[in-house]
């Protein structure tokens, strides 16, 4: 059986706080490499959204993050409807 590669995940992961709604951030990629950066957001439900197009930084990850709970608010991250739009 394969081993599953280690991932680095950026400073930019962790808990994002706001209206009451909490959810987890995580950006991460290969381990050891230059690769782009994934990213998911875990609600409190354990919705999982994943992004379908990686980032060339993790600072772009962020900032696209920032952007949807600006523009969509955290309580998007709630829903189950189709977890894979981002």
């Amino acid at each position: 059986m394969p081993k599953k590669p280690q991932t680095e995940h950026s400073e930019f992961s962790g808990e994002f706080e706001d209206d009451g709604v909490t959810v987890l951030v995580d950006i991460f990629r290969t381990a050891g490499t230059q690769g782009d950066w994934t990213m998911e957001v875990i609600s409190q439900t354990e919705v999982v959204t994943t992004w379908e197009e990686p980032f060339a930084t993790d600072q772009e990850a962020w900032e696209e993050f920032l952007a949807t709970a600006e523009r969509d608010g955290l309580k998007s991250f709630l829903e189950d409807s189709d977890p894979s739009v981002h």
